[in-house]
């Protein structure tokens, strides 16, 4: 579970050695003024009820979903929102395809509007 916390925040399961700042940076090697990537420190996210997809590129969506499936269930939620967005409905169809084929989840669908109609889906674990 941890490291599925630390991929949505950008970080790595690497070891547990704490670098610091000056030796994460490169010598000198950034460009015309870019600012380098802030590796910063791993911040633990509580588990909810909720996973936000709206701030992850959709190639990551499919490992996201389930790895977060795998630790609602292990942490016995049953029930979620995953918050994917109206859009095209690229991320909806992705998170529905995992959904229909996760045997832990026994129905999805739209929650109401005022928990995000068509931009959410609701999950029933079983």
């Amino acid at each position: 579970m941890p490291g599925f916390w630390r991929r949505l925040l950008g970080g790595t399961d690497r070891d547990s050695k704490q670098e610091t700042p000056e030796a994460r940076r490169d010598d000198g090697d950034e460009k015309d003024g870019e600012d380098e990537e802030d590796l910063g420190e791993t911040v633990d996210l509580p588990l909810t009820d909720v996973l936000d997809l709206h701030s992850f590129p959709p190639r990551d969506v499919p490992d996201l979903v389930r790895e977060y499936l795998d630790a609602a269930h292990a942490a016995g939620f049953r029930k979620l929102r995953i918050v994917h967005g109206k859009g095209r409905g690229v991320q909806r169809e992705i998170v529905r395809k995992i959904l229909a084929a996760d045997p832990r989840v026994r129905s999805f669908g739209d929650p109401p509007g005022e928990a995000g109609g068509w931009g959410a889906t609701w999950v029933e674990l079983g």
